[in-house]
């Protein structure tokens, strides 16, 4: 009886063992067909801030357009496929890429250490910085000027990552976030904040539509990249993508769309 006991305890534990194993096998199997699933879709989902221009913006008609939409478009037909833009919630934005509601993270979507823990990044495509807006007739000049003055920025932003960064930041009063730019913009203008760190992409569009209403001051906080996000385990996706990138570089596509947005070639190569 006693060896009958031990044999059918062994039996039990190498049944687990081999049923562990199994299920294991399958996890990966599913996690392989999911990756093999993306790669084959016709239609990629693209998550955006429809409140950044002039990355991805809604306009006066009520149509989203920008820099990234038009060159995302370009790269993803490159890619034999359509391209399908979610607007999402921004400081979701790595939750919404890992849930699988979105294949890519593409609107102004820095490169950063933290990020790079999170997500699979394409090549930088673009050069930016966050810097200091104020309205054209504060006193506002320099970084220490915020000393005791109330600052904005985009929640979970790469604007508050700078701003953290930077020794300024023991210095300022408080710091309100905001869930998009044109918010803090806003609550700029109507006097509730004296500054807000923002991309300089997009405070120079807004300066441009809005000519002596807003100043950048000369010392930016952060120089940066933006990048297009691929959820991790996708290599074979970001691989496909980075290939589109590349050509449209090359051929001129992504310099004609930059020409339109920003009046000069400002696409990384």
């Amino acid at each position: 009886m006693k060896r009958l006991a031990i044999t059918i305890l062994v039996l039990a534990a190498l049944t687990m063992l081999f049923t562990g194993c199994s299920k294991s096998g399958e996890k990966e199997n599913t996690s392989g067909s999911k990756s093999e699933e993306i790669e084959k879709k016709d239609t990629l989902v693209i998550g955006v801030d429809d409140k950044f221009a002039p990355m991805g913006f809604r306009d006066e008609n009520n149509e989203l357009v920008g820099f990234d939409i038009e060159y995302a478009k370009a790269a993803v037909e490159k890619m034999g496929k359509t391209a399908k833009f979610q607007p999402i919630d921004w400081k979701t934005k790595e939750t919404e890429l890992k849930s699988g509601r979105i294949d890519l993270i593409w609107n102004g979507y820095t490169i950063t250490d933290k990020r790079k823990e999170m997500v699979l990044f394409t090549k930088p495509y673009l050069k930016n910085a966050q810097v200091i807006a104020t309205l054209a007739k504060s006193d506002i000049s320099k970084l220490d000027d915020l000393e005791g003055k109330v600052v904005g920025l985009q929640s979970l932003s790469s604007a508050a990552d700078a701003l953290n960064e930077n020794p300024v930041n023991s210095k300022i009063k408080s710091v309100t976030e905001f869930a998009d730019n044109v918010l803090a913009l806003t609550d700029l203008k109507t006097g509730r904040l004296d500054a807000v760190v923002i991309d300089e992409v997009v405070i120079n569009y807004y300066m441009s539509k809005e000519k002596g209403v807003f100043k950048v001051l000369d010392e930016s906080l952060e120089p940066e990249e933006y990048g297009v996000g691929v959820k991790k385990g996708n290599e074979k996706l970001l691989e496909q993508l980075q290939k589109a990138l590349d050509e449209i570089n090359e051929d001129g596509t992504a310099a004609k769309i930059s020409q339109k947005w920003f009046g000069e070639d400002k696409v990384l190569k």
